[in-house]
């Protein structure tokens, strides 16, 4: 077996159809733990701190869609993986947008949670702020717009992602990441009429209340592409309605087997 570049976490059988997830911009694998162990119990699954991001941060800094396609594209061939369901958030979205267009083979099903580049608009200025906070208040009070009005956000989620910022070279690889996927006061679009190409299921999933990516994005995408959104979520769909989002993964998962 090849060595393996990024740090990753597996969970559930030893063998079998194997999820993969992907998280978004600033965030680690860690805020996959939930839908892992979810479905531990009847499937297996990875994820992958994307380069820059948690135990991968020794990995190139400056991360965009395409830098961590590449990369997880380069370890799933590592692990011997030949087809894989794709689970990607926000970055991640892209990222397994991505890796679809370039080996469509590859993918048996695509779950995309408020993904990135499917639109212009994005919220520069958040993210940049963001990208910047080192505090455990200022960062708390920058996470409370990832979500929906009436989510409550756990203080310790803002001290998880203090604490990492912490490590030397962190800061700075965020903000790299921010500077690599934001296009001015935009974002790079995607060829998003591609998805009506897939040969494996699509689903969109997306909150109304998303001050991040703005749901409007989810409206004209290819009639076969089926879209869910979610009254009263914002940009963490996975973490607000963890339950619902893991229904779907699995009835993806069955489409696609």
């Amino acid at each position: 077996m090849a060595q393996t570049q990024l740090n990753f976490v597996q969970m559930g059988p030893k063998t079998g159809d194997l999820v993969v997830f992907i998280h978004g911009f600033a965030g680690d694998l860690t805020g996959w733990g939930n839908l892992q162990v979810g479905l531990s119990s009847s499937l297996r699954s990875v994820a992958f701190d994307l380069p820059g991001h948690g135990g991968s941060l020794a990995y190139p800094h400056e991360c965009n869609a395409m830098v961590a396609a590449k990369a997880i594209l380069a370890d799933l061939e590592a692990l011997g993986e030949r087809r894989v369901h794709l689970v990607g958030h926000s970055l991640g979205g892209a990222v397994a947008t991505l890796m679809g267009f370039k080996q469509p083979e590859l993918v048996a099903s695509l779950t995309l949670l408020a993904p990135g580049g499917f639109g212009p608009e994005i919220n520069h200025t958040l993210l940049r702020h963001y990208a910047k906070a080192r505090d455990v208040e200022q960062i708390h009070i920058l996470l409370e717009q990832f979500f929906g009005w009436d989510f409550d956000v756990p203080k310790s989620l803002a001290e998880h992602v203090a604490t990492f910022r912490q490590t030397p070279g962190a800061l700075e690889a965020v903000q790299a990441t921010a500077d690599a996927i934001l296009d001015g006061k935009g974002q790079k679009c995607l060829p998003t009429a591609q998805l009506a190409s897939f040969s494996c299921p699509v689903k969109v999933i997306w909150g109304t209340q998303d001050r991040v990516l703005p749901t409007r994005q989810s409206h004209k995408l290819p009639g076969l592409v089926a879209t869910h959104v979610f009254e009263g979520v914002g940009h963490m769909p996975h973490l607000e309605c963890a339950r619902e989002v893991l229904a779907l993964i699995r009835q993806n998962v069955a489409a696609g087997q």
